[in-house]
């Protein structure tokens, strides 16, 4: 009965209601976990040879989850940056705010205890309050490690719980590409599991898909994972996941757009394909040559069921 989990990536995009604007998504992972044949006719797939046998299927994105950089870079990020003071100025007394505050602190002075880099504060003669000084702060703490493209999960948390007054309010929604809904429903149809693995807080992932342009689509997952089970290019988090869904790491093929994920599910005993989507960072010759290729879910083909 082995059972295998397939990650793939960049399957969503998210607009801006307001102006319609949409955008292709940028980095997913999906993973898939099997006991019969799934069949790939990627690039460099002979369909004749079955790529995996499915039971679960484990979907991951990451960023603003499933997208391409257009969309964290466009919309959620500069959501970011333009409401950040004003969100924690209008929830600072909130036990919610104050939780992320505290763990962005803490993620400061880890930070300082392993010698990393730190924001440095700069006298600021416009702030007058202790409460405008911790903000101001706190502000050039966010704004910083987004600079530095850090995926702590203090900085992750805030963000989502921001994002989700977004999502709520209808200010951005979440487009899924085509190929991804009907594949997922077909895999579950032959009785395969679906969970998300991502960058983005468990909270993110929820709204992305709860408050997406075709509604609320988070039935299709039977579960979530974020950082808080490692990082994604650390082979020990697969290693987690596969034991947390009760399979072996070789019973697991990993969907994927971002090489270094890929390298450290290989790592960790997964099985990978790597999916190409308009907007993602290119694959370099090598890395193409190695991996087995694929451009849509519908490309995934299902042989029995579960």
């Amino acid at each position: 009965e082995g059972r295998v989990v397939v990650v793939t990536a960049s399957w969503y995009r998210v607009y801006k209601s307001d102006t319609s604007y949409m955008f292709p998504p940028r980095t997913t992972r999906t993973v898939v976990n099997t006991r019969f044949p799934l069949v790939g006719i990627g690039r460099r797939h002979k369909p004749s040879k079955p790529l995996l046998e499915i039971g679960f299927l484990f979907l991951y994105f990451t960023h603003a989850p499933l997208l391409p950089w257009e969309l964290p870079l466009d919309i959620l990020f500069p959501y970011i940056v333009e409401h950040l003071e004003d969100y924690l100025s209008t929830h600072w007394e909130e036990d919610e705010c104050k939780q992320d505050v505290h763990l962005l602190k803490k993620q400061i002075e880890e930070d300082m205890r392993q010698n990393r880099a730190c924001p440095v504060h700069a006298v600021d003669q416009t702030v007058h309050t202790d409460e405008e000084k911790a903000i101001r702060e706190v502000v050039e703490s966010v704004m910083w490690q987004m600079a530095a493209d850090r995926k702590s999960t203090a900085l992750k948390q805030l963000q989502g719980h921001m994002w989700r007054a977004a999502y709520t309010s209808g200010r951005i929604k979440g487009e899924i590409y085509p190929d991804v809904v009907p594949s997922i429903k077909t895999w579950r149809e032959h009785g395969l599991k679906v969970y998300i693995y991502s960058s983005g807080s468990v909270e993110a992932q929820k709204l992305l898909f709860g408050y997406s342009v075709e509604g609320d689509v988070l039935d299709l997952f039977d579960g979530h994972f974020d950082t808080t089970i490692g990082a994604k290019v650390d082979s020990k988090s697969y290693e987690r996941i596969a034991e947390r869904i009760g399979c072996q790491p070789e019973e697991i093929t990993f969907l994927t757009d971002v090489s270094r994920e890929a390298k450290a599910a290989e790592e960790a005993g997964l099985n990978v394909l790597v999916v190409v989507r308009p907007g993602n960072m290119e694959l370099t010759d090598e890395e193409s040559a190695h991996y087995n290729l694929i451009t849509s879910f519908s490309q995934l083909q299902l042989m029995g069921r579960a």
